[in-house]
């Protein structure tokens, strides 16, 4: 029987990042730590630049003399609507007019830093349960305060709004009351008796422009504490107001990083050898040169890149050039994955969470198992990976998409012998991201590109590169195992997930710019809470146990929306959905009946059912159930699908969710149903086989994603809540899976229990 090693052994446990490599603290060492850096100089000023007669009023805002309010954004735009949710935040808290709201991507700075992400992170991989809490707290705050430092600005974990509503609106509290002790000292009046409405800063039948009073307010001094705007009869926050990024969209303005024309810019396409250690052995470089249109040819240890007048002539190229690459080791084929993660979770694994006396209530009792698979996921974004790179007297600039801009820029540096301010980064908006964009290999090459030819250089991925190079959410295996109660429930509960250890790889590659196949090497063994997050799910079982199974399967690999919850959702529903037929039990009320801790989340999966119109256990309703909780947010989905002629047909998709408050209700809409689309297509596809260290499949069509004719009738209900705004970008991925997965056997009596889905056996 497999053993289980407690997640704290030092020997073999990887610790998470507060220094350059790793920088944990005992409790002894914690005071001079403290000190050191308390004492360390750490005052930072917003770094923005105001145009002409734009004035700076704080990290978040600027205002100018003709009236407009530009709203400095500091995560990226990929779809999930930032550049109007923060942008609403201010205005509504500024009483300004959304009419004259502006949006700027904010430079790199430590004010940005999100540190929600680094808080989540620091508690998914060292959870408080395994070190005292003094130690715990030291790691936390030196954690933060490293993060602070190195301007992590991190766009994840669904934490926009979630970190960033506070700052915004302490932001436009303070310039708002700036603003009104302007316009007090013109009318000779208690600024704390004015207010701001509409653009307006008013005192009774009195008011004043925001425009006629932004010069004087922006050189007082605001209150320390922020004094908040006591409501509004029409409050923007709230409110379905029309999205800042659409219009441009809309009529093709808005620029993506291969928009970005430069004089005596030139184009590079890029080939790449197979995933792990591939080195770039031989070119034929007199025949790729004769090449059409062809300018230069750039060789790298890793990669080839042929730079041509177009990008089409210098994609052709790569073939005249016919790279050679050698790769060391053991090539990564979808076998030898298999094999990885059967052998793993037959192996030791690390216990991650327990709740209970699991050994004791299984002892001596009959076991229910069920083992689940999941294939690698690809991110598969419409924009493939493009960056823009231009030489200036010994500088650089860089147009790419990114959702660490700090980061990118250090391995821009670090890539090129440049130093950091040596070189300027414009993030631009992700057409498609799905965390993607926290990997800067197009940057990095762009910028060596450019230096090499000393030219401006736009490098764009092929599709081909892109669904090749991707590293992709990992593959999982799971046995679950639960003995039952007299009364049907689930007493005790065992998951074992074989997985990577994807998050120790994601941090090599983002902070140390570890190369994926040595960050892969170096993480495998180690347990990893995040590679196995979200496996506990609601439900009040008395006695659970949660491990995580390393396991070593050669492929990199990476985050992805929704991370490990997309599979570790998939496990637990579909087993919940099992035992529940086993013990002859109806699926609604099964869970309802776990779900005594989470009233939240049973009231979301009573009016989901309520909604869809649910018909409990009758034969062949084709209707499944999953719910889920993450990031703040609750969901419960049902789903109707069934086999048809054509495949595999989804009729209907109902989720009802509850994420606190709501800064733009068609925004928060918009979120859930791409999120349930994004589910949906990796429930059915999505994914690759992988021969001889590559990719098999090289075009979208191949990937196996739903067609437009084979979307479902998708509807979302939000329950009304004052909570604190939840997480919505990832909360509609988790559950589509599962609950279509359990419509097929309340359709078909057969269950499956691999994803994509399947009839092929685990």
């Amino acid at each position: 029987m497999a053993g289980i090693r407690d997640s704290i052994d030092i020997k073999k446990r990887r610790l998470p990042h507060v220094s350059r490599r790793t920088l944990l603290v005992g409790a002894t060492a914690a005071g001079g730590l403290a000190i050191a850096w308390t004492l360390w100089p750490r005052d930072y000023a917003p770094n923005l630049t105001a145009a002409a007669g734009e004035h700076i009023f704080n990290a978040f805002l600027k205002i100018g003399d003709d009236g407009h309010v530009s709203v400095i954004v500091p995560q990226c735009e990929m779809g999930q609507g930032v550049t109007t949710l923060l942008p609403q935040i201010i205005a509504d808290e500024l009483g300004a007019d959304w009419r004259t709201i502006a949006v700027e991507t904010a430079p790199i700075s430590p004010l940005y830093t999100n540190t929600l992400v680094v808080d989540e992170d620091s508690a998914a991989f060292t959870p408080r349960s395994m070190v005292p809490d003094a130690v715990a707290d030291v790691r936390q705050w030196a954690r933060r305060e490293w993060a602070v430092r190195h301007a992590v600005m991190l766009t994840a974990n669904s934490s926009s709004v979630r970190m960033f509503e506070g700052p915004c609106r302490d932001a436009a509290a303070q310039a708002r009351a700036l603003l009104m002790m302007a316009a007090a000292r013109r009318w000779d009046a208690d600024w704390e008796a004015c207010d701001t409405h509409d653009g307006y800063v008013t005192h009774g039948a009195k008011k004043l422009r925001f425009a006629e009073v932004a010069a004087a307010a922006a050189l007082l001094e605001p209150p320390k504490i922020p004094v908040y705007r006591a409501g509004s009869p029409d409050p923007l926050y709230g409110k379905e107001v029309t999205r800042l990024d659409l219009p441009a969209k809309i009529d093709g303005s808005a620029n993506y990083a291969g928009d970005i024309r430069l004089p005596d810019m030139v184009f590079a396409a890029i080939r790449q050898g197979p995933l792990g250690a591939t080195r770039l052995k031989s070119i034929d470089k007199k025949a790729g040169l004769a090449s059409p249109g062809m300018l230069y040819v750039v060789e790298h240890e890793r990669w080839l890149a042929a730079v041509a007048r177009n990008w089409w002539a210098a994609n052709r190229a790569l073939d005249i050039f016919a790279p050679v690459f050698e790769t060391a080791g053991t090539p990564i084929s979808s076998d030898r994955i298999d094999q990885a993660l059967k052998s793993a979770i037959k192996g030791d694994g690390y216990r991650i969470a327990k709740k209970g006396d699991v050994g004791g209530a299984m002892e001596g009792r009959t076991r229910i198992g069920a083992t689940y698979a999941v294939a690698p996921a690809l991110h598969a974004p419409i924009e493939t990976r493009t960056a823009t790179a231009a030489p200036d007297r010994g500088r650089l600039r860089v147009w790419v998409a990114t959702q660490a801009p700090a980061q990118c820029r250090a391995a821009i540096a670090r890539a090129t012998g440049l130093d950091e301010n040596a070189v300027t980064l414009f993030p631009m908006m992700a057409g498609g991201s799905f965390d993607a964009c926290l990997d800067h290999s197009v940057a990095v090459q762009a910028a060596i590109i450019a230096l090499q030819v000393k030219r401006p250089v736009q490098l764009a991925w092929s599709r081909a590169e892109e669904i090749m190079r991707d590293i992709p959410r990992p593959p999982a295996r799971a046995h679950m195992a639960a003995t039952l109660n007299a009364a049907g429930g689930i007493d005790a509960l065992v998951a074992r997930i074989a997985v990577p250890s994807t998050t120790h790889e994601f941090r090599d590659r983002l902070f140390d710019d570890s190369p994926p196949d040595v960050a892969q090497r170096a993480a495998a063994g180690a347990p990893d809470a995040a590679a196995v997050e979200g496996a506990l799910g609601g439900y009040a079982i008395p006695h659970v146990a949660v491990d995580h199974c390393p396991a070593d399967i050669g492929l990199p690999t990476g985050r992805w929306r929704g991370n490990a919850d997309s599979y570790t959702a998939f496990f637990t529903e579909c087993f919940v959905d099992e035992m529940a037929a086993k013990a002859g039990l109806d699926a609604l009320s099964y869970r309802v009946a776990m779900l005594g801790e989470q009233p939240l989340l049973a009231r979301c999966l009573l009016t989901a059912t309520s909604i869809g119109g649910w018909e409990g256990m009758l034969s062949g309703s084709a209707q499944g159930l999953a719910c889920h909780s993450m990031r703040g947010s609750h969901i419960a989905l049902m789903a109707t699908a069934r086999p048809s002629d054509q495949g595999l047909q989804v009729e209907q998709l109902v989720a009802v969710v509850d994420a606190g408050r709501l800064v733009n209700p068609a925004i928060a809409r918009q979120q859930v149903e791409g999120g349930l689309i994004f589910g949906l297509a990796a429930a059915v596809g999505a994914t690759t086989d992988y021969a001889g260290g590559v990719a098999t499949a090289r075009k979208l069509g191949q990937l196996g994603l739903p067609r437009l004719a084979q979307s479902p009738e998708i509807v979302v209900e939000f329950l009304d809540s004052d909570r604190d705004p939840g997480g919505l970008g990832e909360i509609g991925v988790p559950v589509v899976a599962p609950a279509i997965a359990n419509a097929l056997f309340a359709a078909t009596g057969r269950r499956i229990r691999r994803l994509p889905l399947a009839a092929q056996p685990v």
